[in-house]
């Protein structure tokens, strides 16, 4: 019970950030990536934030035998690059680029009923469950 209740309370502290910071807003996202146009280098200090916070996070984390909540980490076990990682990040690069949003921010707008947060999250579900058959 512990973990869903930490995991909801990360979820809404997550959800909220976004919202506070833009980054569920396409347009904002669209314009920081518009460097030669109306660049708004704002998202680049909260994606700045979020690496400072993470940071001690993750040396922490390595120190610990076992998560606090769990039997173990999951963590990745690959590490090489390959043709799949490529094409997925550069899929989800274009993906963001043009739509101006990601599966995060997607999710905390689609809590706002938005039009373009629906149809994104629709199409994110339908690329999932087509990736996990192909």
């Amino acid at each position: 019970m512990a973990r869903i209740v930490l995991g909801l309370i990360s979820g809404l502290v997550f959800g909220f950030g976004l919202a506070l910071s833009g980054m569920d807003n396409p347009a904002k996202v669209q314009n920081f990536l518009d460097l030669a146009g109306t660049w708004d280098p704002s998202l680049a200090f909260v994606m700045g934030g979020a690496i400072a916070v993470a940071m001690p996070a993750f040396f922490l984390f390595k120190k610990l035998e076992k998560p606090i909540l769990d039997k173990s980490f999951h963590l990745p076990t690959k590490s090489a690059l390959d043709k799949r990682l490529l094409l997925g990040a550069g899929i989800f690069g274009i993906g963001w680029g043009l739509g101006g949003l990601c599966p995060g921010p997607a999710l905390s707008s689609a809590g706002l009923a938005t039009t373009s947060a629906l149809v994104f999250v629709a199409a994110m579900i339908i690329g999932m469950a087509v990736a996990r058959r192909a």
